[in-house]
């Protein structure tokens, strides 16, 4: 009995076990971690590609445009016009120097449609500019109608829904038939023939323009106004006529003028005056 416990007191039992079963059971731990870690470093140095070259896309879109705004507009647009007219000339030499024509030529670019589009604009153009002296009010209202009648948009979506509200409303009533085609097609048949107009039809009378219309229609008026009373009062400026009418005729408003320059300067205190009536 001393003898077992002095071989226990002199050989303890070894800890070694349980020594490397603990580290046997934190080395997956360890990895774990520094493959998150490993992860995470790689995203970040993703994100740091991604704003050095969002930067740099920054940069050159802002040289880009501080570019674009320091070329002046009307200088580019006088160099393409030269450019195209130098190699129209070039080309129309070199047709001429190898005796080719040069309409012909210049044609092979061009489609038919292309070409009688070009041709139309180019006849329009030149009757506009021929028509461009007042002749009477009702080819300057002709004028303005059609000006306006290009600057109008329709509505195509307003138009859809009260379109399928029309034709609802007319199946619901009995007056149209909805078929199907063979193929599928929905076509409406009017029966009474009261749906489709006519030009002897009067059911435009009934509509209600909606208040999104109404308010566009006093918005242009009210833009025509302003831009009818401001082109008056720069004309009036340009002319001198900025303050109040005092002549009754070109010659008059002439020899006024003429009195103004020489003697406003001794009679302008005692025109207020009279004006102001606090005159003697």
């Amino acid at each position: 009995m001393a003898t077992l416990s002095n071989e226990i007191l002199h050989n303890p039992p070894s800890p070694e076990p349980r020594v490397q079963a603990t580290a046997h059971n934190s080395e997956p731990a360890t990895c774990d971690s520094t493959k998150k870690v490993n992860e995470r470093m790689n995203k970040f140095k993703a994100l740091r590609v991604r704003a050095k070259e969002g930067a740099q896309i920054n940069l050159k879109e802002a040289t880009l445009e501080s570019q674009r705004l320091a070329t002046d507009p009307n200088l580019l647009t006088s160099l393409k016009r030269k450019s195209a007219v130098a190699s129209h000339n070039l080309l129309k030499a070199d047709s001429e120097t190898a005796g080719e024509d040069f309409e012909r030529k210049r044609a092979w670019d061009w489609t038919i449609d292309e070409s009688e589009r070009w041709d139309k604009r180019l006849k329009k153009k030149e009757a506009h500019r021929n028509n461009q002296a007042f002749q009477d009010y009702r080819q300057d209202s002709r004028k303005v109608y059609k000006r306006q009648i290009r600057s109008l948009k329709p509505d195509i979506g307003n138009y859809e829904r009260e379109k399928m509200s029309a034709v609802e409303k007319a199946a619901a009533s009995g007056g149209l038939e909805i078929v199907e085609t063979d193929d599928g097609e929905l076509v409406a048949v009017d029966k009474d023939g009261t749906f489709y107009t006519t030009a002897d039809s009067t059911a435009f009378v009934e509509h209600k323009p909606p208040k999104e219309a109404i308010d566009r229609l006093v918005k242009d008026l009210q833009e025509a106004e302003e831009n009818r009373l401001n082109k008056r009062r720069d004309r009036m400026a340009q002319n001198g006529e900025d303050g109040d009418v005092t002549y009754i005729n070109e010659k008059n408003k002439q020899f006024n003028q003429k009195l103004s320059r020489f003697y406003n300067k001794y009679t302008v205190e005692i025109r207020d005056s009279f004006e102001r009536g606090t005159m003697i």
